[in-house]
């Protein structure tokens, strides 16, 4: 199999570490493990007394348990634990895809949603655009029927969307999942922002919705615990479920041991977590829609409803990649270039989740004014 470069990552590697003002993070605030640990009672003494051996491939029991809670109509025996999201979305799809199958992804989205499917020999992608409206982003439905062949055999989304932030309402899920089902399509739903909606209306977990469908969930992103590296697929697709647990025999094999009882902890209070983070997120929504209301002629901005992420548009007569490259450079302020999404549009990520944007955002705001472009 040969991969081509993830251009996130590679991007990451050289800035993220070294970068003082990340203002394009997609995860949400982090914890130390004592913070985290004092969430429960005897949760410290436990921790200290865990077993460092080998995990079940699975999963821990009580971890699966806890996670098929946070559906309507799953149990553990539909959900499978993995090292984190990426290990789940590259076992997935290479079960999934093969010689002379076309899959649809909804495009901008996470390189590995669709990379799987460019590595496989005659394997064709088809991308279902997000559309640009001015203030916020679309989907077109009859665009994703148009796009349906004979031979397509999935359809790869992630809503609430990294990195644009669209996030389907659940009259949208619905409809998605009819067509789905009508054309018997499968759908890989990349949901590890759920849980961070903003407007009121709690979105639903797709694959409560379509027994073909494989939610994914993780740790990292809208509970904030990257380190945890703790992610899983639920589905009542039990036949799917039993290949790519196969395939993760060659991957990690099993999940940190440590990792999974921390990760009960964190589920067991993810609603206060949940909370936590949106919280952050609606103070540096605040401080980001005043930043941009003073730089009408600069940035277009796009409104999130839900998760930490938000692409907004640069008006600037330069190309988005040099304009990303100056900030880092000259104030160490990161972001994210829609080349990195392989998009010749003028677009930039920017991240709501850690509670350093508003300093970030200052030394964004001098960058401005000190290379006048204003």
């Amino acid at each position: 199999m040969q991969m081509n470069d993830f251009k996130l990552e590679c991007y990451f590697g050289k800035y993220e570490f070294t970068a003082p003002y990340l203002l394009t993070q997609s995860d949400c605030e982090a914890m130390s493990t004592g913070e985290l640990l004092a969430l429960e009672p005897e949760a410290q003494e436990e921790f200290m007394n865990q077993w460092l051996g080998y995990t079940e491939t699975w999963g821990d029991p009580e971890l699966r348990k806890l996670i098929a809670k946070l559906y309507q109509n799953m149990t553990d025996e539909d959900v499978l634990a993995f090292h984190g999201a990426q290990e789940a979305i590259f076992g997935y799809m290479n079960v999934m895809l093969g010689e002379g199958d076309h899959m649809i992804a909804m495009y901008p989205n996470y390189q590995s949603a669709y990379e799987v499917a460019n590595s496989i020999p005659n394997c064709e992608c088809s991308k279902w655009y997000i559309r640009d409206k001015g203030t916020h982003w679309e989907m077109d439905f009859d665009e994703l029927e148009a796009l349906i062949k004979p031979n397509t055999k999935l359809i790869a989304i992630t809503s609430p969307n990294n990195p644009t932030g669209y996030t389907f309402t659940n009259d949208e899920i619905k409809r998605l999942c009819a067509i789905c089902k009508k054309h018997d399509l499968y759908l890989f739903s990349d949901e590890v922002y759920k849980g961070l909606e903003l407007e009121g209306e709690k979105r639903d977990w797709m694959a409560d919705h379509y027994d073909k469908c494989a939610s994914l969930g993780v740790m990292s992103k809208a509970y904030g615990l990257a380190g945890l590296r703790v992610g899983w697929l639920v589905s009542k697709d039990h036949e799917t479920l039993e290949k790519v647990v196969k395939f993760k025999h060659y991957m990690s094999i099993c999940n940190s041991a440590p990792s999974e009882f921390l990760a009960k902890v964190a589920l067991k209070h993810g609603e206060k977590l949940l909370e936590r983070n949106r919280q952050i997120i609606r103070e540096n929504i605040k401080q980001v829609d005043k930043f941009f209301d003073r730089y009408p002629q600069i940035f277009e901005k796009k409104a999130i409803t839900c998760g930490p992420v938000a692409y907004h548009k640069l008006l600037l007569d330069m190309p988005v990649k040099d304009f990303c490259q100056m900030a880092v450079e000259k104030k160490g302020v990161l972001l994210l270039p829609s080349e990195i999404y392989d998009m010749e549009d003028q677009y930039f990520r920017m991240g709501y989740g850690r509670k350093n944007v508003p300093e970030s955002l200052a030394k964004f705001e001098e960058f401005l004014i000190e290379e006048k472009f204003v």
